[in-house]
């Protein structure tokens, strides 16, 4: 703001800086003249009345004066023609104890009237009377307005004033064109007086500190005009307002933008104040009955809820303060760009606004420090998620909650709702507080959050951040200053270097990550096969019966035995643990957390089998090879990229792969079965008998019905190894797919990205990981609900068939040694009746996953084009 000073001339008019006595006189004589009206009040004469007319009669008639009179008189005390404003400060039981009583309405004397009062004096009076309001002091004929009370007004609205009715129509015109200054500047004395409370903010602070240097040029400006009533004659209403009125504009302004940031909270809370009395009664008997009657402890409990509603009682609890303050002038920054005044005084104030949130900003992004006691930067921590979290954390808690930005947004979207994100005020929709961030920073806000939250990784490896020493000569920015975003965009491309350096170089992440998709993919088959075998009776137990400390031996064994170059740099980092629950059963639950597919509502009958087989499934325990799992340990700041939410999805995929493989053991152990004499020795024909007894469950129909028993135990020995066959068949097609269609080729994309350097930044390759992840999960069906059942049921049905092995075995043993005995059972009812549920379940399924895959590979998962033909090809062979 510039504010008009008057000059006082000199050379000529030199004379006219002091008065001379018969001007002294004249004005003297004129105010002691005015009020010499006042009237009687309640009490009789009025005090102030009577010493003026003593000092006026003392003055005429040349008499000494006695003490009390020299002290009041307008000669003995200079000071006061040059200090108007000792008429006004009075001690509180005075004239402001009246002034108070006007504006209640309450023993208001009979106000100083002018009629019959010259113009010119009107004016000089009234020219006192403002230079008084102005200041935001009652004057004798500029006064309050009758409805205005200091106690039950609202500050932030200004102190309106009234002109007195026998004022002429000419002056008073002018005097009320200028009395919105008094109201403006009281307005904004009480709102400088109110934001400046400590809890208000840094924020707040600053803007008070600019508009009251603001003020400070408007006071210096009336004492100029008070210097010219005192010392110029010519100095007149008219001129008055010609040196008020671009003033008078700025300060309108300011109002405005007072009057914004005051009503910027949700009026709920007035409303439902006034909505609550219905159930006052009812809360009042209720606090009765719990012992909360007493005054003290409702004093107590309204002082918590209004600590709990914030300083400024807004609906949100949150005072209108940090960002939500810059966001309000930036707006009508924007809103009053065709008027140059405003666009520069809303300018000037976003500046000094902003500095201390720039501060916080550049501390922010150049060294990692968060220091916002307020709550007004745009970026929040929360101090109880610590590095701690991430041994047990399997949502990458530490590194998306720890450093958040206050509004919620993600990378991922503009605006996700969070726990901890603040409700919009009901009028705009305008986030509270630091959660509202400035428009000129939207653009920038995930760089800013990124810079700091790299540096905060890199300084708690114990590395030092070392700034430069160029940089501290840029310190003075604004918000809107391109110095500012160049230097956000310079401090988040050092942080994102430098942290991509430490975790590719320095923590070697490509070759931990090649470590751990070698445990988990199983790329090196050797020492899982080599487990599998040292550890085959341990296996066979329940899962909490099989120890661990044993099963971690005989993989350190193992590991020891296969791993060499990096593998054997890593190879302690791998422990064995079991998984509380089965892999299938697990998947399910997590694949159907949204609700029921298709719109199916189970019934009660539904829901109780449901339950049932629940119970079923717990009283039965798995086995410890169902279990079996393996964890993976590293250290922080690698622990950011193989943390726990990666290392789950590695466990199921791990856990898949070595179902598959133990299934294919076991079959290819059942092959080498098949190959011993039981099933390759050849039988005599030997005619069926009647007496045999032929029963009703036949073989299924694509079998011909057997001339003899020797043709029937034949053919029944096909169908197994038939059915082995396939079976084996469908799991090593499974587990070639997932092989080298799946897991390698994902993990050739993502590691030629990171060895060529593709990824710009941290977040971009925590994603990367992700993304492949979840990707090789996707393509392996372990994430469609339909494709599991069917896969389930179809895996369950060939390891189940695979423990059947001794019993074929001793079935076919018996079968021989009944043909050398004429009196032996020749019946293969049974032998068949086991074999066709085997067969019927397993072509059954078998067909569902078919179907399914073509489903999805048609539709939704290209990917999975390769698998539809390779289960063809089993099929073809049925």
């Amino acid at each position: 703001m510039d504010p008009y000073t008057p000059r006082v001339r000199t050379g000529s008019r030199k004379k006219n800086l002091t008065l001379s006595a018969k001007e002294y006189h004249r004005i003297t004589d004129t105010i002691a003249s005015v009020r010499r009206q006042r009237q009687y009040t309640d009490d009789g004469f009025d005090e102030e009345a009577e010493i003026d007319v003593r000092v006026h009669v003392s003055r005429e008639n040349g008499a000494r004066r006695g003490t009390r009179h020299s002290e009041v008189s307008f000669e003995a005390e200079r000071s006061f023609v040059r200090a108007p404003l000792n008429s006004r400060v009075v001690s509180s039981s005075g004239p402001r104890d009246k002034a108070s009583a006007r504006g209640k309405g309450k023993g208001k004397g009979k106000e100083s009237s002018l009629s019959g009062v010259p113009i010119d004096i009107q004016e000089a009076l009234v020219l006192e009377d403002l230079l008084f309001v102005l200041m935001g002091i009652e004057g004798t004929y500029i006064t309050y307005h009758p409805d205005y009370s200091a106690d039950e007004d609202d500050p932030l609205n200004g102190v309106r004033f009234v002109v007195s009715p026998t004022l002429d129509p000419s002056l008073r015109d002018l005097v009320e064109r200028i009395l919105p200054l008094a109201t403006y500047y009281t307005a904004i004395s009480s709102f400088i007086e109110l934001r400046s409370h400590l809890d208000f903010g840094l924020v707040n602070h600053a803007l008070c500190a600019s508009m009251r240097d603001m003020l400070k040029d408007y006071q210096t400006l009336l004492s100029q005009l008070e210097h010219a009533f005192n010392t110029s004659p010519q100095f007149t209403l008219q001129k008055l307002w010609f040196y008020v009125h671009p003033t008078l504009h700025t300060l309108s302004l300011l109002y405005m933008l007072t009057t914004d940031l005051a009503t910027a909270d949700d009026p709920s809370v007035e409303l439902s104040d006034s909505n609550s009395d219905e159930s006052d009664a009812e809360e009042a008997a209720r606090n009765e009955a719990l012992g909360l009657g007493s005054a003290s402890l409702k004093a107590v409990l309204s002082e918590i809820k209004t600590t709990a509603l914030g300083v400024d009682g807004g609906a949100s609890g949150i005072a209108v303060k940090g960002g939500e303050v810059l966001a309000i002038l930036h707006e009508r920054m924007q809103n009053m760009s065709g008027d140059p005044a405003a666009h520069a005084l809303y300018g000037a104030l976003l500046r000094d606004a902003g500095r201390p949130y720039v501060e916080m900003a550049m501390a922010w992004i150049r060294s990692g420090k968060l220091d916002d006691s307020y709550e007004e930067f745009l970026v929040k921590e929360s101090k109880f998620i610590n590095r701690g979290t991430l041994e047990m954390d399997y949502t990458d808690e530490y590194w998306e909650r720890r450093y958040t930005l206050r509004d919620g947004s993600t990378l991922g979207s503009s605006k996700q709702h969070q726990a901890g994100v603040p409700p919009a005020r009901s009028a705009g929709g305008r986030l509270p507080g630091g959660a509202c961030v400035p428009a000129v920073l939207e653009r920038w806000k995930h760089k800013i959050l990124l810079a700091g939250k790299y540096l905060n990784v890199i300084r708690e490896c114990g590395i030092e951040i070392r700034r430069d020493a160029s940089q501290d000569n840029d310190d003075d920015f604004s918000m809107d200053d391109e110095r500012f975003h160049k230097s956000i965009e310079d401090a988040y491309t050092h942080a994102n270097r430098t942290l991509l350096q430490l975790l590719l170089r320095d923590q070697q992440l490509i070759p931990r990550l090649r470590s751990v998709k070698r445990y988990f993919f199983l790329s090196q088959s050797s020492f899982l096969t080599h487990l599998l075998d040292l550890s085959h009776t341990e296996l066979r137990k329940s899962a909490k019966s099989a120890s661990l400390v044993k099963l971690q031996s005989l993989l350190d064994l193992a590991l020891n035995t296969d791993a060499q170059g990096e593998d054997a740099m890593f190879r302690e980092d791998v422990k064995v643990t079991m998984a509380s629950s089965g892999l299938y059963e697990w998947l399910l639950t997590v694949v159907n957390v949204s609700g029921l597919e298709d719109g199916e509502v189970p019934d009660a009958h539904a829901q109780a089998a449901e339950s049932q087989k629940k119970e079923k499934d717990d009283k039965k325990q798995m086995l410890a090879i169902d279990a079996l799992t393996l964890d993976y340990h590293v250290k922080f700041p690698l622990s950011l990229v193989i943390s726990r939410k990666t290392i789950l999805r590695y466990q199921l995929i791990f856990r898949f792969l070595l179902h598959l493989k133990h299934v294919e053991q076991s079959l290819s152990s059942m092959w080498i079965e098949h190959k011993t004499a039981p099933w390759r020795k050849q039988t005599r024909p030997r005619p069926l008998t009647s007496g045999a007894g032929r029963q009703t469950s036949q073989p299924p129909s694509a079998h011909p019905e057997p001339k003899d028993w020797h043709s029937e135990f034949e053919s029944w020995r096909k169908r197994v190894f038939l059915l082995r066959a396939r079976m084996l068949a469908f799991v090593q097609q499974i587990l070639a797919f997932t092989t080298f269609e799946v897991l390698e080729p994902n993990w050739r994309k993502l590691e030629g990205k990171l060895e060529a350097g593709k990824v710009e930044t941290v977040d971009q390759l925590l994603r990367d990981h992700v993304d492949f992840l979840d990707t090789c999960l996707k393509e392996c069906m372990l994430t469609s609900s339909k494709l599991l059942r069917a896969y389930s049921r179809l895996i369950v049905t060939c390891s189940t068939f695979a423990l059947y092995t001794a019993s074929f075995t001793k079935s076919a043993n018996n079968a021989i040694a009944a043909a050398d005995t004429p009196d032996g059972d020749h019946s293969m009812a049974k032998r068949w009746d086991i074999l066709g549920k085997f067969e019927t379940n397993f072509n059954h399924w078998f067909k569902v996953h078919l179907d399914c895959v073509q489903f999805y590979a048609s539709s939704e998962n290209v990917s999975l084009l390769p698998l539809v033909v390779r289960l063809n090809s089993i099929k073809a062979v049925h």
